[in-house]
């Protein structure tokens, strides 16, 4: 019994350790690529859109039309964003997140993950996931 706690122990602190994350200065190129792209959406200029996206997604999709429209359905709050604000860049496990809070056109608050990678010198959205919003303490 004691060998499984202390396995299980050195089990928790060594997964623990794979999602340790550091907070980063800013980098404006990183936030210019994430505003450029929602500035395309915004003009339903899908095509442009469609270049600030990293190679895997744009294997998944294909094409920009296929992409617009998984945005239209999928992520409404970044098609039409009424403001943008980015919050912390982290790195996480060797990859960056940059994390942006949209406000939609119902006052809506979201927050939203965007995994970055360095693709031939310029920054590309490699994913994006839709985070929980945090609690707020009254």
């Amino acid at each position: 019994m004691r060998k499984l706690i202390t396995g299980l122990t050195l089990a928790l602190s060594m997964a623990g350790s794979l999602w340790a994350q550091e907070v980063l200065a800013p980098e404006p190129a990183i936030e210019s690529t994430i505003q450029s792209q929602i500035d395309a959406f915004l003009q339903d200029d899908f095509e442009t859109a469609f270049t600030f996206a990293g190679p895997n997604i744009r294997n998944m999709f294909r094409t920009p039309e296929n992409f617009g429209a998984m945005v239209q359905q999928g992520y409404p709050m970044v098609w039409r964003p009424d403001s943008v604000t980015f919050g912390d860049l982290r790195s996480i496990a060797g990859g960056l997140y940059q994390t942006v809070i949209l406000t939609d056109g119902a006052g809506n608050l979201h927050y939203l993950d965007y995994r970055m990678s360095m693709i031939d010198g310029q920054w590309r959205i490699s994913g994006v996931q839709i985070l929980q919003a945090p609690e707020v303490a009254a």
